[in-house]
């Protein structure tokens, strides 16, 4: 794991810098690279993983706003935090799915409760899946499945890299996928909600309309009001 930290006032990086610190201490972790950065100009300059960012708003030159919507065209995944003074930017700064607003003066005991929910949000993402098939075992964070298919016989796991045939069947696939993330929606689909684009009452469009799943009828109010809580918890 990567902490970066971006903010203009020094003293605000070290108080950050210090909270977290303290976080992992306190647990017994060992305690993982955190990096600092005065400018948002500085931040963009890293091209180094990025799992988790505190990023303030108001900065000279390239502000939080313009980082933010940066950081996630390069990794849809990263969670980050908005620490500001100025409520009025929290708008701009949903529109890149902010995971927790962090008012300044900072409350400690808030920044440190909104960052256990961040570890639990960042595990649930990395977590390694094995995909075995009859040619071999793959690994790969479930945040990379788009969805499982039953298709026949075969069990189909449709990921960002390729599709691959699971000696599994969709009953194992529930049991072993993070419960949060991943949503039965027909007999035969899994669907992964990091990946919905849009759906209606029949079908669901995912992976940037590349891939399509059906929806059952009688599920759809189950699964519109677990994908919104979904969307809730990624803010």
């Amino acid at each position: 794991m990567r902490i970066l930290l971006c903010d203009d006032d020094t003293l605000v990086l070290e108080q950050l810098k210090k909270l977290l610190e303290y976080f992992f201490e306190n647990v017994h972790v060992k305690i993982p690279e955190i990096v600092s950065y005065t400018s948002g100009e500085e931040l963009l300059k890293d091209k180094e993983q990025k799992d988790i960012v505190f990023l303030d708003i108001e900065m000279p030159g390239v502000d939080g706003i313009y980082a933010g919507n940066e950081l996630k065209t390069e990794n849809r995944n990263v969670i980050i935090f908005v620490v500001t003074s100025y409520s009025e930017y929290l708008d701009e700064a949903m529109k890149f799915h902010v995971f927790r607003y962090i008012s300044k003066p900072l409350d400690e005991q808030r920044v440190l409760r909104n960052f256990k929910d961040a570890l639990v949000c960042y595990n649930t993402m990395t977590k390694e899946i094995p995909i075995e098939t009859h040619e071999g075992v793959y690994t790969m964070p479930s945040s990379y499945i788009i969805a499982i298919e039953a298709s026949g016989r075969k069990v189909v796991v449709h990921t960002i890299k390729r599709d691959y045939i699971s000696v599994h069947n969709l009953n194992y696939w529930l049991e072993i996928l993070p419960k949060n993330n991943f949503f039965q929606t027909h007999r035969s689909y899994i669907i992964n909600f990091e990946h919905v684009t849009e759906f209606d009452h029949t079908v669901i469009h995912m992976f940037q309309g590349n891939y399509t799943a059906y929806l059952t009828r009688r599920k759809y109010t189950a699964f519109k009001n677990a994908y919104l809580l979904y969307l809730e918890s990624m803010r």
